[in-house]
């Protein structure tokens, strides 16, 4: 009768948690509502199956028709598996979790849970290039139409935001973020939780978000993926926490551990991070993934076994294994070695658990598939539109002499470079969910912009680089550029014969898509070779040139910037990259995307980024004159290439009068920062007004500013607005060398203008 009645008892349990939550609370020590339900649920639970719900294996050789007799099935069959990810398509996901409510013995259900970075199927720009947009509205309703997609296909989780501050393009991932300043990538990441999120993350066309890679992951040594990092806590505070921390504080679900060791202990097992600081500091109450086999890897770092890093990385705070195993193979051998206990593991699945309930999968496991909603809500006219409208947005103006642009719809453009089309690589690294081939390339979108008074001549110029094998790794995941089997004269011959009859030539060269991206560094930051040896003859025809640089990192390209007249950075711009691009050219719409990251002049000055500290030595002049026993090299410029903050427009802006309210703050006031901007170009426009402060002198060393307000504004030609910025007290603190957030009485000088380098400067007195 045993069986009888234990099944009975699941039935009415279920049945119990199933109720409304608010009937059923009771206190807990996090103020879960849920918690209640969930005890009823642990309470029936076998340590194998609290074991299974802590494992997350990839789909692996799941398959719709071939499910029930996977690998994967059994597991889930066995309640060995809590969710899973690189799953897609309702018809796929509805029939994996059948599995876990038909078949398992408790009927949990499964959390599915994909890489959706920048989109779904409409895909947007490379998370850097849609930080140059610096819009946090548009920013959010990219993630907020990314949620619509993925959740329309079964998927209830995302991989992002990534908020991972980095300051070494040699780093591959570099791509994946929002660029180097800590206050630009917290408003980032607070729009990006909200868009995936919503106000309701029970209602189907919401998803969990998950902040990555806690912490640090974007400063290993050499910029050389999953490296070491080493910092000191005082920097952690300032210039890389904060972005993690607005995403807790904007609610985010879920948090991914990062590959890379802090203070000598790796992220995934280290419990001053993720317990101490995110859970007792931050206040965090969902759950912690580790990133790919990050608990095995632990393993390699040298600190233990695969039972002993699995017990140290439950113990410090991690509650999901994805794929790895570790958790799911070791931990009930260490429940009896006493290295774990069962209130520790416990711990773990009740916030998994709940989790499952928050997105409302307690209440219809199969409340995302709906086999209606992808044909009605996935790659719809009305997404691609706004997606060419962000990329558009995203583009950054770098050069423009003579006004070469914008171009104009008449007469013949050579279009040449082995970027200009290959509709694969336009969406850009860590795209997972788009359909590459329906993606719009530069070519396409150049003719469909241009239309008919423009004769659009194409030569692809040059295959990506010499060495064929180096070619094969950049242009992986199905994004290949078939090489052109003729020589590379012969190539070079054509793109000039098409040159010659030209009005104006557009070179699309630069990275592939995979040349960034996880581990893609790089110790090279120029354009590949080749390239640029095509790009010079092209240059030596005397036709006008405009550069079209595709890149997923900020490149050195202090040649090009001398010698070619227009240079527009477009990142990788999407699904709809042609179209955008073409828009910017032509001038239908006028740039306004700023760098989020500064560009080197070579690759010696990495690390750079403009909120630097100065040295007891530094150099005295701005014209970067080499000066004796000062802080600057011997061969190039302390200044970047391009800095943080810059971009181009068709349209010129002015700014003037730059006020602060009052010219003494005290400790709890307010205050107003103003400044007059005017277009006096030839167009409308759009320019991000930027504020930095300087703390002049502090109890430690403060940079040489810091950006603490942005607003992005639309101008008229001709017209004046007064930009106003609302600030507190709160926006000048830091933490101090005891880790205190302080703001310290003594002289701000406040900067406002269209870059880092902003001249325009006023200041104020900050009294006890």
């Amino acid at each position: 009768m045993t069986r009888p009645i234990t099944f009975l008892l699941i039935f009415i349990s279920l049945s119990l948690v199933a109720c409304d939550s608010k009937e059923k609370r009771t206190a807990s020590s996090n103020d879960n509502p849920f918690q209640y339900q969930v005890d009823s649920i642990l309470g029936l639970m076998t340590l194998d199956e609290k074991l299974g719900q802590l494992n997350l294996p990839s789909s692996g050789d799941i398959t719709t028709g071939a499910s029930q007799s996977s690998d994967i099935a059994k597991k889930i069959e066995e309640g060995k598996v809590g969710g899973l990810f690189n799953i897609k398509t309702v018809e796929k996901i509805r029939e994996v979790q059948k599995i876990a409510m038909e078949k398992s013995r408790m009927k949990i259900p499964l959390i599915f849970g994909m890489d959706v970075i920048h989109g779904y199927e409409t895909t947007f720009p490379i998370p850097l290039g849609l930080s140059c947009t610096w819009n946090m509205d548009m920013i959010e309703k990219t993630a907020r139409m990314a949620a619509q997609e993925a959740t329309a296909d079964g998927i209830n989780w995302t991989f992002s935001p990534m908020v991972d501050i980095s300051r070494d393009p040699r780093w591959g991932r570099v791509s994946e973020g929002s660029g180097e300043d800590v206050f630009l990538g917290s408003q980032i990441a607070k729009a990006m939780v909200n868009g995936y999120q919503g106000d309701d993350l029970t209602k189907n066309n919401t998803m969990l978000a998950c902040v990555k890679h806690f912490a640090l992951y974007g400063a290993p040594e050499a910029g050389r993926d999953y490296n070491t990092v080493d910092m000191s806590r005082i920097r952690m505070y300032n210039e890389y926490l904060p972005p993690y921390q607005a995403a807790i504080d904007a609610g985010v679900g879920s948090v991914m551990a990062s590959f890379n060791e802090i203070d000598g202990v790796p992220a995934t097992g280290n419990k001053w991070l993720l317990t101490d600081l995110l859970r007792e500091d931050w206040g965090f109450n969902g759950f912690v993934v580790t990133d790919y086999t990050g608990i095995e890897e632990m393993m390699y770092h040298g600190v233990g076994n695969l039972q002993q890093v699995s017990a140290q990385a439950l113990k410090a705070g991690s509650d999901m294994d994805m794929v790895a195993e570790g958790f799911l193979g070791t931990l009930k051998q260490s429940v009896e070695d006493g290295l774990v206990s069962i209130e520790d593991i416990d711990k773990a699945v009740s916030r998994i658990l709940t989790a499952k309930y928050q997105i409302g999968l307690f209440d219809d496991p199969y409340k995302y598939c709906d086999l209606e909603r992808p044909k009605n809500e996935v790659f719809t006219e009305e997404n691609r539109a706004f997606a060419r409208q962000v990329s558009a947005e995203s583009l950054v103006l770098l050069k423009n002499a003579d006004s070469l642009l914008p171009l104009k719809k008449s007469g013949t453009i050579a279009l040449v470079g082995p970027m200009a089309n290959t509709a694969v690589n336009m969406a850009g690294t860590w795209s997972v969910a788009t359909k590459q081939e329906k993606s719009i390339p530069l070519l396409e979108g150049l003719k469909t912009v241009a239309g008919d008074q423009v004769n659009v001549l194409y030569a692809k110029g040059s295959n990506v680089d010499y060495d064929l094998e180096y070619e094969n790794r950049v242009t992986m995941f199905g994004k290949s550029i078939p090489r052109d089997d003729r020589s590379d004269q012969q190539l070079l011959d054509e793109a000039l014969s098409i040159a010659a009859k030209s009005d104006v030539i557009i070179a699309a060269i630069g990275e592939t898509a995979e040349m960034s991206g996880e581990s893609s560094s790089v110790t090279n930051l120029q354009i590949p070779k080749l390239q640029q040896e095509l790009l010079n003859a092209l240059l030596k025809t005397g036709k006008p040139v405009v550069l079209v640089l595709f890149t997923g990192r900020p490149l050195a390209i202090t040649a090009e910037n001398e010698n070619v007249q227009a240079i527009l950075n477009v990142w990788f711009p999407g699904s709809e990259a042609g179209l955008a691009i073409s828009d910017v050219l032509f001038g239908d719409v006028n740039p306004s995307g700023k760098l989020t990251a500064t560009f080197p002049r070579n690759v010696g000055q990495v690390p750079i980024f403009y909120n630097h500290k100065n040295t007891g030595r530094p150099l005295g002049n701005k014209e970067g004159k080499f000066q004796k026993f000062k802080s600057n090299y011997l061969d190039v410029r302390n200044e970047p290439l391009y800095p943080f903050g810059y971009g181009l427009s068709y349209t010129k802006f002015d700014y003037k009068n730059l006020t602060v309210s009052t010219d003494t703050i005290s400790m709890d006031s307010a205050f107003k920062v103003s400044v007059e901007v005017s277009n006096t170009g030839d167009y409308d426009g759009k320019e991000v007004v930027q504020l930095y402060v300087r703390d002049v002198v502090g109890s430690v060393t403060r940079p040489v500013r810091e950006l603490k307000g942005f607003q992005k504004i639309e101008i008229k030609k001709g017209e004046t607005k007064t930009v106003n910025f609302d600030m507190t007290v709160n926006d000048l603190k830091f933490y101090n060398s005891d880790l205190d957030f302080v703001a310290e009485p003594g002289e701000f000088q406040v900067f406002v203008g269209t870059d880092a380098d902003a001249e325009l400067m006023t200041s104020f007195q900050l009294k006890k």
